[in-house]
């Protein structure tokens, strides 16, 4: 009980609608567009574009909070051509990439931890184009072309900018508070110590395992391990423990939820078919407002509303495939353990360190 407390435990200042409501309008942007032309290969793209710029969003003067994201557009551009680029070559540049933008990404530590929550964002808006990349290429119906996924992620993070103008003359030109006031806003630059470089480098290597392991034996549906590992990967133990837990209940909850509503288009046909899809895309968007508003209410039920939602869109075309669902529990747990495992064991061995006796000069 008392474990399942803490994996239920609820934070009542987490809870936040008008940031779910916010999500939802600005989601359906890019969903009407993609649809409408008919290119919906390009929406997730567009999506990822657009929300990650909020998240980061620094807030301050319009001026300061353009520039600040129009570099996190750039640089998101770039990891989205190398992403969609190298997707559909041999696993090991795959590998190698994943190493490299890993390893940066934690080393941004030392502009601040603001920017290293950007630079995360980014690292990880990277496995999910590669996992993008690697199943377009794979697919005979869909064509996706490289250079319209970037347009579509500056595109998306454009957006943003624009609804960031407008708001800014609606609210008299005054500046704003960041959007999302539970990342760190801090700015200050921090020297690089020995634990800080070690971390990065373990958790680039455990990525680059993770995703060795994923595409290298051409897992089905094995994006979900890279993702599972990244999102687990703590500085402490107990932080990586919890978060995981709560990550693999959200996950089984979200997976077995999913596969129950995929049971009604099974049996339709013709115009009711298309009717209950387009009904359960609704129900997968209401459930990540619902995510977004509760995603510092509490964790697990945040998994599992975002998973119930994900499964629920990239299910619809094969709602009978109920081995996929289990595919992606199964790689979230592998990738949730691979992560522990592996602080655990950096954590024995800096222990063992600190208590050798020091060698004589």
């Amino acid at each position: 009980m008392s474990w399942l407390s803490k994996v239920f435990e609820l934070n009542p200042v987490g809870l936040n609608w008008p940031r779910g409501v916010l999500f939802l309008d600005m989601a359906l942007v890019p969903l009407v567009v993609f649809r409408a032309i008919g290119h919906e290969q390009y929406f997730v793209s567009a999506l990822f574009g657009l929300l990650f710029a909020w998240l980061a969003d620094p807030g301050g003067g319009y001026g300061h909070r353009a520039s600040h994201i129009a570099v996190f557009a750039l640089i998101g551009a770039g990891l989205t051509a190398l992403g969609f680029g190298i997707g559909g070559e041999a696993w090991g540049w795959l590998v190698l990439a994943t190493f490299a933008v890993t390893l940066v990404a934690g080393l941004s530590v030392a502009f601040g931890v603001h920017r290293f929550i950007a630079a995360v964002l980014l690292n990880l808006w990277f496995i999910v184009a590669l996992g993008l990349a690697f199943s377009l290429h794979h697919s005979a119906r869909i064509t996706s072309y490289t250079w319209a996924q970037v347009l579509a992620w500056t595109g998306g993070a454009a957006l943003w900018i624009v609804m960031t103008f407008v708001g800014w003359l609606i609210r008299g030109r005054q500046d704003r508070p960041q959007p999302v006031a539970e990342f760190p806003g801090d700015t200050s630059r921090r020297k690089l110590t020995r634990p800080l470089i070690m971390f990065a480098v373990i958790r680039a290597l455990v990525m680059a395992g993770s995703v060795a392991l994923a595409f290298g034996l051409n897992l089905s549906h094995g994006t979900w391990l890279p993702i599972a590992a990244m999102i687990a990967m703590k500085p402490s133990l107990e932080q990586a423990t919890l978060v995981s837990a709560q990550r693999l209940v959200g996950a089984l909850i979200g997976a077995a939820a999913a596969a129950l509503l995929l049971l009604v288009p099974t049996s339709e046909h013709g115009l009711r078919l298309f009717a209950v899809e387009r009904g359960l895309e609704v129900v997968a968007f209401v459930l990540f407002m619902h995510g977004v508003a509760i995603q510092f209410w509490n964790y697990a039920l945040y998994s599992a509303a975002i998973a119930m939602g994900t499964l629920i869109l990239v299910d619809l075309p094969q709602p009978s495939d109920y081995a996929a669902e289990g595919y992606r529990v199964l790689w979230t747990v592998c990738g949730v353990g691979i992560a522990l495992l592996v602080i655990l064991l950096a954590g024995l061995l800096a222990k063992h360190t600190a208590k050798a006796p020091q060698q004589p000069a």
